[in-house]
This record gives C-alpha cells, sequence and structure tokens, in this order.
C-alpha cells in the first residue's frame, strides 16, 4: 500500500492579466505553469483567474499586418522585427509553445475573445486556463483570425465549452461591460503592460519570465503567507 500525495498547503491565489495577441503572454503562461507543477511537490498550488487587457484596443477590424505593425508602434525595422519574432519563437519552444508568427501574420482585435474568456470564468472556471491556451494557439500556431466567430467558438469547443452558447454570447454582446470594467480596473491598479501576474492581490511579477524565475518568486510568496 502506496501513501496518498500530500494535499496542497497552499493555494495561492493568481490573477494573471494579459491579452490573447501578446506573445509574450503565451511564454508567461507556460513558465508558470511549469513552475506550478515543480511545486506541487513542496505543497504550493494555484487558482488561476485570467484578466483581460487589450495591447491594441483602437485596430482596424481587418487587422494590422505584424511588421508593419511593430514598426508603426515601436520603430522596429522589419530585421529587428524578425529577430524578435525568432528570440521569442525559441523562448516558447522552452515551455513547449510551437510559436508560428511570420511577416505575414496579423495583429488584431480582442475584445471577442475576451468575453469569452469572461464567460468561461463565469460559467466553467475549470475551463477558462484551455480556452486561453486555445486562443493562443488559434492565433499564434495557427494565424487564424481571431475576430472570426467560428475561430473563437472553435477554441472554445476545443476548451471543452459549449460551443453553440459561445456564438450567442459573441452575437448578443453579453460580458462586454464586464470586460471593460476589469480592464479599467486593472489599468487603475497599475498594469501598463502585460503579461502581469498578480499573486494574492499584492506581489507583482512582470513579464515573460522563464519557469526558474517563477518558481523562486512564488515559492518565496508561499512562504511568506
Amino acid at each position: 500500500m502506496t501513501d496518498a500525495a500530500p494535499a496542497p498547503l497552499k493555494t495561492l491565489k493568481i490573477d494573471f492579466v494579459s491579452d490573447v495577441v501578446c506573445p509574450w503572454c503565451a511564454v508567461g503562461l507556460g513558465g508558470l505553469t511549469t513552475a506550478l507543477e515543480t511545486l506541487k511537490g513542496e505543497g504550493v498550488a494555484a487558482d488561476i483567474a485570467f484578466q483581460p487587457f487589450e495591447l491594441n484596443p483602437q485596430i482596424a477590424p481587418e487587422g494590422e499586418n505584424i511588421v508593419e505593425h511593430i514598426g508603426r508602434k515601436y520603430g522596429s525595422t522589419p530585421e529587428q522585427s524578425a529577430q524578435n519574432r525568432e528570440m521569442i519563437r525559441a523562448r516558447a519552444a522552452e515551455v513547449g509553445f510551437d510559436m508560428r508568427m511570420g511577416p505575414d501574420s496579423r495583429i488584431w482585435n480582442t475584445f471577442d475573445a475576451h468575453r469569452l474568456l469572461h464567460w468561461a470564468h463565469e460559467t466553467a472556471p475549470d475551463k477558462q486556463e484551455a480556452l486561453k491556451r486555445a486562443l493562443f494557439t488559434a492565433h499564434f500556431t495557427d494565424n487564424r483570425n481571431i475576430t472570426d466567430a467560428g475561430v473563437l467558438t472553435g477554441a472554445a469547443e476545443a476548451a471543452g465549452l459549449d460551443r453553440t452558447e459561445a456564438a450567442e454570447v459573441l452575437a448578443s454582446g453579453r460580458y462586454a461591460q464586464d470586460v471593460r470594467s476589469a480592464e479599467d480596473l486593472w489599468r487603475a491598479r497599475g498594469i501598463t503592460s502585460v503579461p502581469a501576474v498578480v499573486v494574492e492581490g499584492k506581489y507583482l511579477i512582470s513579464g515573460g519570465q522563464p519557469a526558474a524565475a517563477f518558481e523562486q518568486a512564488l515559492r518565496q510568496i508561499a512562504s511568506e503567507l
């Protein structure tokens, strides 16, 4: 007879503030979840809620080419943009995510994606992370148009959510005010860039950190609680 695994001693409340078109958010989520897998053996678990942040709320409905967008927003040359994409691709691969951004990729408006994520948290919180990952995959791996209702409902179905209900959420405009209010709240709390990983409402871990950095920070936080 083997002993049962010990129950987690501490469950950290984590708000993962991020955008679906933020590549460092995909990298950061991979680093965070890898760290949490390691910390399970130390009696640390986490309850993660994904919070909305729009990097480009005013972007046109047809989106924008990624090279043109990065050049306009940050002044990067096409060569610099390509180098940055390769660096992010390598970092994503380290945490098991297939990042396939290329010079023809596009940046999209993400408000409807955030509405679906809010719906998931309200109705099936255990599936919100799966939806977040499905949206990252649709955008970064499959280069799909994540303003398209079919793409969004497909991501919901892939996450184990009801596709028909997801379509109803999108068509109705449901949760629009909830998302706006949440975005305003996190801006009011000083979040200006993502990913922003807020632990227990007061500890901030910024950026797409590697797993070792998340592990060290979360271990320290858990020891203080």
